[in-house]
């Protein structure tokens, strides 16, 4: 665990030792070559990767052979776009969605169709770029219009030329989960300051940077400011 997930594995483990009886089904949508699904498949769960890029998945499979869990590992070839289409409605425990509404044409469709391939009771770990975080880095590095541009956007953007083609704060994540019928029952800050700080700094005191990420990914105005914001809900 690094201070760059760290917030996001304390909840994913407060949430697995609840079923720790038992061996769940996840769904890693955007999961790449594996960061979160293999080590989740090496403590004993199932785990299903959708990946848009075949390059992420053959690293994928190589990675949890190496580790021994490629029979807990299955990839499948697609984007958040289509995700209605590739898994069955109610068959999953959780889904983890990291990275991913940031990038796709209808960020309220992936979410309804993750919300509907989720148990009742099953939970959602989402990962989505933080807005205030953007304005500020843009502003401390002299890019003042493109900052100014971000604050006045509807989706966070800094013009044509942005990579990403939406950003969001902690207000205008949940609703996007409320309104495909999931409760929020946590929000953390990803990287509140991990992004801030010379490398120097990380390299010479990461125990140090790793507790105090943990610390402050709860406490706002430190969570709001986070360069992501993990966003952890469940269907009723």
């Amino acid at each position: 665990m690094t201070a760059r997930t760290a917030a996001v594995w304390a909840v994913l483990r407060r949430e697995l030792e609840k079923h720790a009886d038992r061996s769940l089904t996840v769904l890693d949508v955007g999961g790449g070559t594996g960061g979160f699904a293999v080590p989740l498949a090496e403590a004993g769960h199932t785990v299903t990767v959708v990946d848009a890029s075949p390059d992420a998945l053959a690293a994928l499979t190589r990675r949890a052979a190496d580790a021994g869990v490629a029979k807990r590992v299955k990839a499948i070839q697609g984007d958040g776009d289509a995700l209605a289409g590739l898994v069955e409605p109610g068959s999953v425990d959780l889904i983890l969605c990291h990275a991913v509404l940031e990038v796709v044409d209808k960020p309220a469709d992936v979410v309804a169709a993750i919300a509907t391939a989720l148990r009742p009771g099953g939970t959602l770990s989402l990962l989505v770029a933080g807005k205030a975080a953007a304005i500020l880095g843009r502003a401390i590095n002299g890019h003042l219009r493109s900052a100014a541009a971000m604050v006045t956007d509807p989706e966070g953007r800094a013009g044509s030329r942005d990579t990403l083609r939406r950003r969001y704060d902690v207000e205008t994540a949940a609703a996007l989960l409320s309104s495909a019928g999931l409760e929020v029952e946590q929000t953390h800050g990803v990287r509140v300051l991990t992004d801030l700080l010379p490398a120097s700094v990380i390299e010479e005191d990461p125990q140090g940077l790793l507790e105090l990420e943990l610390q402050l990914a709860a406490q706002p105005p430190f969570r709001d400011m986070a360069s992501q914001l993990h966003v952890f809900a469940r269907r009723r």
